[in-house]
């Protein structure tokens, strides 16, 4: 087997790292915006705790609205506001939100939290000399053109603790929002005193309208009248029309039953013998009674029920059992021995058709008489139950009324103190907060100065510190580092893939089968990533194959964990997609990881495979996953890998593999790990390097490639890419 080396005069190893570029400047930024945010949170830390400490004064302040509601109501209606408007009176606000009624209600609520606060400290008063700590300023919002109807008051406090301040302002906009409230309520309970009186015995009246209407529908179990009496009446007409039937039918069978008497008459003496017996057999007359019974029962429950219901069914049944018990008595009548008188008298000769017609006829004209008896006596109780709907009706009409007058002079209430509430709700003024009492702010500049030092200071102190680590940061982290490190060809960047676990964009293989798989390893093949840069790296790589032509490709890394498995698995997507037959090998015999990515056994592999240097029969340890893909796992870990993996097995393995696929990716462990690579690169006929962005140091990679340099290395792949 002849191993190329394609580009040894390619691999200039330099590692004299190139002056500081200033383009590169965003990217260091960006790569190192976690120490620069935190260099500027701890100094920006420190010049709050100085901030803090030192002692000065905190004023917190709200901005509370008073505008006319008159003015609100005139633009709801789209009223143009006249020249005679009148304007608020600001100073008597002024004097209302300074009263000592409010202020003293704002002391109450602060006195369980600060007992010092009083209403002559707010105030400024007696033996304080500082200026009143409490502020109300109005601010001008008012314009020649046009006379505006509300003020903007800003309300502020200043004391030493910036959330006391907040909280007095605070207890400050509770007072003011409840005496606005109290207000507005105060209002609307004078102009409707007469309504708020009226509204809750119309609402009584309601109710017990409600309740009587309820009341007579339970007591009657009635839900409309009118309806149900609509429903009775049709009910009526359904049963005539059935009485109609049955007495036609009833009459039909009777005719047919006295035509059958003189049949039977008139085909012998005999005959009129067997009417005789049958009728002075006592069994037989009470089988008659109880089948008339049966039938009566049977047609009252046809009234109520359809024929699948159970009590119907149980009732055609017990029917059924005494229609047979009656033909086994004429049976044993006519037939009843050798020495019967019957027999003698020839009874015997009566046609058996005959007498089951007959006893037939009889049975029907027992259940028409039952079923006509039934209707009948529904028809008279329908119509004695029609009779009392009138009357129902009527009452009805006049509960139903009284309970639609209750509702509509309820409604019409309602709307006239809605329509009084709004027009009483449109006098007066209205206090409406418009901000909200934040922390005290610090109102020297001081503390100002210490804030905005280490708001400054903060990120250039963390911009400095991450340009010196990037300066004598070792780490890869762009497809640049690797152009300039070494010449070796980038053959592609990958971006971060999807987890090879996740079934979201991930290559469906199932189709065009050359050899019948079992489904779960069909499903096993859906697990490859798919990537338009995995396309691209297959093509790169495939153009190293003239003059030249490899048929093994191993896949390493400088260290573990690197992305090699995601990438020979996406390698192996792009192969198949253009119909090659490939052997992935999992040759990383001490930490193997490809059987976990497809979910596959590892109880045989490529260490027994190894071990095992008299089979010939290699498909035994190879797993098929596709029809184009088969892959040879690595096994249980043997006691010694290195003697396994430099075996002349080894060799002829490959030869083997490449003689009978397309093409044979081997997953090998990291160059610097262990020595495995290394000897495993010696057999392939080429290597590809990958190598994470971000994770890879510029050593390591100048010290894989040494040790590659002498062998096929045909090119590096940069994952996991931004």
């Amino acid at each position: 087997m002849v191993k190329t080396s394609l580009n040894q005069d390619q691999q200039v190893i330099t590692s004299v790292q190139s002056r500081f570029n200033i383009r590169q400047l965003p990217t260091i930024l960006l790569r190192q915006r976690f120490v620069i945010l935190g260099v500027s949170c701890i100094v920006m830390s420190v010049a709050s705790y100085f901030a803090v400490n030192a002692k000065s004064n905190y004023q917190s302040s709200m901005q509370i609205l008073v505008s006319s509601n008159l003015s609100q109501g005139a633009q709801s209606n789209n009223i143009t506001q006249g020249a005679d408007t009148k304007t608020i009176d600001y100073s008597t606000q002024m004097k209302l939100m300074l009263s000592s009624k409010l202020l003293q209600k704002a002391v109450d609520l602060l006195r369980a939290n600060y007992p010092d606060i009083t209403l002559e400290y707010l105030k400024g008063q007696k033996e304080y000399t500082k200026p009143a700590p409490l502020k109300i300023t109005p601010e001008n919002t008012n314009t020649e053109a046009e006379p505006v109807l509300n003020q903007v008051f800003e309300v502020s406090f200043e004391d030493n603790d910036p959330v006391k301040a907040q909280r007095v302002l605070e207890a400050l906009q509770k007072v003011y929002q409840n005496y606005n409230t109290e207000q507005q309520k105060e209002r609307l309970n004078r102009g409707l005193a007469f309504v708020n009186t009226r509204l809750p015995e119309i609402k009584k009246e309601v109710s017990q309208a409600d309740k009587n209407l309820e009341q007579f529908r339970k007591k009657h179990n009635l839900v409309d009248p009118e309806a149900q009496s609509k429903i009775v009446l049709e009910s009526l007409a359904e049963i005539q029309q059935q009485l109609q039937t049955t007495r036609a039918q009833l009459q039909d069978v009777n005719a047919r039953y006295d035509s059958l008497q003189q049949e039977i008459a008139a085909s012998s003496q005999q005959n009129a013998q067997l009417s005789s017996r049958l009728n002075q057999s006592s069994r037989y007359q009470i089988l008659l009674n109880e089948i008339q019974k049966t039938e009566l029962a049977l047609a009252k429950e046809r009234l109520r029920y359809t024929d699948d219901y159970p009590s119907v069914e149980k009732l055609k049944q017990q029917r059924q059992n005494q229609l047979t018990l009656l033909r086994q008595e004429v049976k044993n009548i006519t037939n009843g021995g050798k020495d019967d008188k019957l027999l003698q008298a020839g009874v015997v000769g009566v046609e058996p058709k005959l007498l089951d017609e007959l006893i037939l006829l009889q049975t029907n004209v027992l259940g028409l008489t039952a079923n006509e008896k039934s209707l009948v006596q529904s028809e008279q109780r329908v119509r004695s139950e029609l009779n009392k709907y009138p009357n129902l009706t009527a009452e009805y009409n006049r509960l139903r009324q009284k309970v639609e007058t209750s509702h509509k002079t309820l409604e019409q209430l309602l709307q006239a103190q809605q329509s009084l509430g709004m027009k009483i709700s449109q006098e007066g003024y209205n206090w409406q907060v418009v901000e909200e009492p934040a922390l005290g702010t610090y109102v020297e500049n001081n503390k100002l100065l210490y804030l905005l030092g280490g708001g400054v200071i903060g990120p250039v102190l963390g911009i400095l510190l991450a340009l010196m680590l990037s300066k004598f940061n070792d780490i890869i982290y762009s497809t640049a580092d690797l152009n300039k490190l070494t010449n070796l060809r980038v053959l592609g960047t990958v971006p971060k893939l999807r987890s090879l676990h996740s079934k979201k964009r991930l290559l469906n293989l199932s189709g065009n089968q050359r050899r019948s798989l079992p489904p779960a390893m069909v499903e096993v093949s859906t697990k490859l990533p798919v990537h338009e840069t995995l396309d691209m790296i297959y093509q790169n790589i495939k153009i190293f194959k003239y003059p030249l032509t490899f048929k093994s490709l191993m896949l390493t890394s400088a260290i573990p964990g690197e992305g090699k498995t995601t990438l020979v698995l996406g390698l192996v997507a792009s192969a198949i997609r253009m119909h090659r037959r490939v052997l992935v090998i999992d040759a990383n015999l001490q930490n193997p990881n490809l059987h976990k990515v497809l979910e596959l056994s590892n109880d045989w592999g490529l260490s027994l495979l190894l071990v095992d240097e008299t089979t010939s029969n290699f498909q035994d340890y190879i797993q098929p996953i596709h029809p184009f893909i088969d892959v040879l796992t690595a096994g249980p870990v043997p006691e010694d890998v290195v003697k396994l993996l430099s075996s002349q097995r080894m060799k002829e393995l490959i030869e083997f593999f490449e003689e009978n696929y397309d093409l044979v990716l081997i997953d090998a462990p990291s160059i610097l790990a262990t020595v495995d690579a290394r000897i495993i690169a010696s057999f392939c006929n080429a290597i590809v390097m990958v190598e994470r962005m971000g994770k890879v140091k510029r050593t390591q990679l100048i010290q894989a490639i040494e040790i590659l340099s002498k062998l096929n290395l045909i090119g590096i792949i940069a994952n996991e890419v931004n």
